[in-house]
Parts: structure tokens; C-alpha cells; sequence
């Protein structure tokens, strides 16, 4: 389950009550979210009771983005996020309704709490390739990346989320060499096992595309990264596909999980 996080400036406590109470109604609101999360794919709903749902969420949006900041940031963040994973996982709506909505949601976190890491690998697959706005997807990184350093922990991801978004979506080799060469940096400077091994996987990935900038084992490299942080049945449905269009192998596992191996030839 998402751990919530909740920092508060209590000397800015002295603020309207309507904010408050309103910011409180969020707070409450995540167990309900939660709840729903679990139950909200087994209910059948008519197509116009599916626009409706994105209209009212579309209002929630909204009144997010004009609350002021009063220290509650990362709650308001959370609770976004937690709307965003029930509007994501709800594949019956998103069939009717599409993925419009999916980069307001990555909006309001990285306006709230753009050091927020872990919801980035949501997001940005969310918005470039459901919703197709990759450049947008782009542009909100690069935003939450001005707020984060290369000590924080993972955050080294957020370029490795960018350079795919350049390569896969936007089909741009040298933007994505340069985010690969900061994920390469910002990782080295982690020093984790973790870490490492993606410092590796985006030194490959740059090795390839710097012999060929159409590579499709550069390719398969960035989609493998999308499917080791999927988290769902159809994304990584989705990218397996991907990979095998560009060449790449699929060896099923006695434990259910797949070995990929890379094209033969680049």
C-alpha cells in the first residue's frame, strides 16, 4: 500500500477555516480512495455515467490547482495520486473516456510535491504513452527535476523516466543521450548496488545509440525499463509486444517471469 506523507508548517495554521476544513475532507477522503481502488473495476457503468465521473473528477482537479499553498503540499499530492491510480486502473472508464485527465493529475504533484520520486514512473507512462503527450510528459520532468539533487535517493529514475520519453515517444537520440548521461551521473553519485546497475543499463543504452541512432537495441533497453516498473496487466501486455516487434526474445521463467534478450541485429 502507498505510504502517505504528511509534513506540516504549523505556523502557517492561522489560515481560513474553509481551507482547512476542505484540506481535512481530503485527508478523510484517502481511506475512501483506497477502498475503491480495490472495488472500482468490478462495477459496470453506462458510458455516460463514466463521462460524468470524469467531469467530477475534472472539478477535483481544478479546485486542487487553485488551492493556495498553506504547508499541506505533499497531502495534497498523496490524495492526487491516489485519484490518479483509481482513474488509471479503471480500465472499463478509461476504454470510454480515454487518458485525457492523466497529465493534470502529473501536474498537480509536480506543482505540490515535485520531490514526490516515486510517482513519476506512473505518471509519465500514464501521459506519453496512454494519453500520447510525450512532450508534455517531458516538460513536467524537466519542472519537478529543477527541485531535485543528485543525493536524493532514486531520484536518479526521474532521468532515466525522461530519456525514455525522448527516445521511445519523441524519437529525439540526442535529448535522450544527454538525460541518459544525467541518470548515468546522478546514479554513480548514489553508489547503491541499485543504483549502479541502472548506471550500467544507461551506459549501454548511450553505447547504442551513439553507433546507431535508430537502435533498436536502445529501444528494447528503454522498454524494458517501462516494464520493470509496471504494475499493471496491460502495460506490460503492451511493452512486451513492443519489444518483440523490434526484434527482441521473450524466455518465459520456471517463476513466471520473463528473461528478455536483445535483438541479433542492430
Amino acid at each position: 500500500m502507498l505510504m502517505l506523507r504528511l509534513t506540516i508548517n504549523y505556523q502557517r495554521l492561522i489560515t481560513p477555516g474553509i481551507i482547512l476544513l476542505s484540506l481535512a475532507v481530503l485527508a478523510a477522503s484517502q481511506v475512501t480512495v483506497l477502498r475503491q481502488l480495490e472495488s472500482k473495476n468490478d462495477k459496470i457503468r453506462s458510458p455516460a455515467e463514466y463521462l460524468r465521473e470524469v467531469e467530477q473528477t475534472k472539478i477535483r482537479l481544478d479546485f486542487l490547482q487553485r488551492l493556495p499553498n498553506l504547508g499541506f503540499n505533499n497531502l495534497i499530492a498523496d490524495w492526487a495520486f491516489l485519484q490518479f491510480l483509481q482513474y488509471f486502473g479503471d480500465w472499463r472508464a478509461r476504454a470510454v473516456t480515454g487518458y485525457g485527465l492523466a497529465p493534470q493529475f502529473f501536474e498537480v504533484v509536480v506543482d505540490r510535491d515535485p520531490r514526490f520520486v516515486q510517482t513519476y514512473s506512473f505518471l509519465s507512462v500514464s501521459v506519453s504513452l496512454y494519453a500520447g503527450q510525450p512532450l508534455k510528459s517531458v516538460r513536467l520532468i524537466d519542472q519537478g527535476l529543477k527541485s531535485l539533487t543528485p543525493e536524493m535517493p532514486d531520484a536518479f529514475y526521474v532521468w532515466v523516466y525522461k530519456s525514455t520519453d525522448e527516445l521511445l515517444f519523441l524519437g529525439d537520440t540526442q535529448a535522450a543521450l544527454r538525460s541518459n548521461a544525467k541518470a548515468t551521473e546522478w546514479a554513480e553519485i548514489q553508489n547503491t548496488p541499485d543504483s549502479l546497475r541502472i548506471a550500467a543499463l544507461s551506459r549501454q543504452t548511450a553505447a547504442f545509440l551513439r553507433q546507431n541512432p535508430i537502435s533498436k537495441r536502445a529501444q528494447v533497453s528503454a522498454w524494458m525499463m517501462i516494464l520493470a516498473n509496471a504494475t499493471d496487466d496491460r502495460t506490460r501486455e503492451l511493452v512486451l509486444e513492443q519489444i518483440q516487434r523490434l526484434g527482441g526474445r521473450l524466455d518465459r521463467l520456471e517463476n513466471g517471469a520473463y528473461r528478455i534478450l536483445l535483438p541479433d541485429i542492430d
